[in-house]
């Protein structure tokens, strides 16, 4: 088998003092076919497998799968792994980024045969995709989104043109819908779609940058399906073990894992940050037809665990698992009376201590839940990090997770400090940390 790549540069941070995370140019095979700004670093997972010391039969599960960095890695080491991740495409790009079983020069021809077809249409329209417009060609139509689709789009996240070009690939790929790297041809599209054609930027919030009257969509995408076709090349007559990502919600793990099947967990939560984690995929899950409307955008985060006011519902009930908690209590009630000290009234504000109950209440019932699927003595570790963004209310969201953790019997082996960073609205440095669980059966 292929030995695991090599690892990730830790570079410190000359402002904070901290550790960020930068990808090096070797370790970027697979984890850059798509990858959250948010995604914690492939070198963290790497540290836990070879601390939990697991063999060649054990299982490791990513109850939070996103993009996939655990289950990449575990592949990598030589140990199947299964995913949970209820976003609809973290869980599209998870499974296509561990599917290194289609033919790369298969794919790569492929993808010429579409490039060379979508230029064609260009050049019939008047488009010329290697010299950017100012604007369209006089009386060509252009493709544009169903309205219902378009709403669920943050305002000018991709111009006209270039959302004309992209369609128009889009439609090219559709004539291979049916060869084994269908998937791997729409993975490269949202990410080129994301990164290349669209107005949008990470910084960590999405948000809309510059806008583009045109940009480049063929060679861009073309670039991407050659990073996948040499990293298929890298792990080529290798044999590597099964991953597996389900689309389902990380509270419910017993609906879709066997009972006493996993070894080891890895994965990383979503934070009480109020960040809405659905806008970060909103262009790539509308251009693939993962989401269609509003009722399908408000099921979809139905199953989330509640981190943020945008996906907190009336018939919410998570909040009871926590309701004897003392200090969560006592947070909550201390943002509602900072709300009220300074006059917020809006509608999100009025819900952020709700959110805070709904949030360890949600992974209060996820670990709860997650018992009966884990192996007497299996290791856990959760990256999780301290927040302050309900009215700068300090939130220590690692000790709290460790002492709901315990209280549903497992055991706190102990909470590593992954890095600090800086918040400029409290001037406190945050800590990101990895509480290391055992479940002793």
């Amino acid at each position: 088998m292929q030995p695991p790549l090599p690892g990730i540069q830790v570079v410190p941070d000359a402002n904070t003092g901290a550790s960020v995370n930068r990808l090096a140019s070797d370790d970027r095979a697979f984890h850059d076919w798509y990858r959250f700004v948010l995604s914690f670093p492939p070198h963290l997972v790497r540290d836990y497998l070879r601390e939990f010391g697991n063999d060649g039969q054990a299982v490791i599960l990513d109850p939070f799968c996103g993009t996939g960095t655990t289950l990449v890695e575990a592949k990598l080491a030589g140990l199947a792994s299964l995913g949970l991740e209820a976003n609809p495409f973290a869980h599209f790009a998870s499974s296509v980024k561990t599917d290194w079983s289609v033919d790369p020069d298969a794919l790569l021809a492929a993808a010429y045969d579409i490039a060379a077809a979508v230029r064609e249409r260009f050049a019939a329209e008047g488009i010329n995709d290697n010299r950017l417009q100012l604007s369209a060609p006089d009386g060509l139509a252009l493709k544009t989104l169903d309205p219902e689709s378009a709403r669920l789009l943050i305002k000018d996240s991709i111009s006209p043109l270039p959302l004309h070009k992209a369609l128009t690939l889009r439609e090219a790929i559709e004539a291979y819908h049916d060869a084994s790297f269908y998937k791997h041809l729409l993975l490269a599209f949202a990410n080129t779609a994301v990164g290349s054609i669209s107005n949008l930027r990470f910084g960590p919030e999405v948000g809309v940058d510059r806008i583009k009257t045109d940009a480049a969509v063929v060679g861009p995408w073309l670039n991407e399906i050659g990073r996948m076709v040499n990293d298929l090349r890298l792990v080529a007559g290798n044999h590597y073990p099964a991953a597996e990502a389900y689309l389902t919600d990380a509270r419910q793990a017993s609906a879709v894992l066997a009972p006493e099947s996993v070894d080891a967990v890895i994965t990383s939560p979503p934070y009480p940050n109020e960040k809405d984690y659905t806008r970060t995929t909103r262009l790539e899950s509308v251009l693939l037809g993962l989401i269609h409307d509003a009722q399908e955008l408000k099921t979809f985060k139905g199953t989330l665990v509640r981190s943020n006011t945008r996906g907190v519902y009336k018939g919410d009930d998570d909040d009871q698992w926590v309701a004897h908690h003392v200090e969560i209590q006592r947070i909550a009630e201390q943002i509602e009376q900072r709300r009220i000290e300074l006059g917020k009234t809006s509608g999100f504000e009025r819900l952020y201590s709700r959110v805070t109950r709904l949030y360890f209440g949600g992974m209060a019932r996820h670990l709860a839940e997650l018992r009966g699927v884990l192996r007497p003595g299996a290791r856990l570790a959760y990256v999780v990090g301290d927040q302050a963004s309900y009215l700068r209310v300090m939130i220590r969201t690692g000790q709290l997770l460790a002492e709901i953790a315990q209280e549903l019997g497992y055991e706190l082996v102990r909470i590593d400090l992954f890095r600090t960073r800086f918040a400029t609205a409290t001037k406190e440095q945050l800590r990101e940390e990895v509480i290391v669980l055992r479940w002793p059966g």
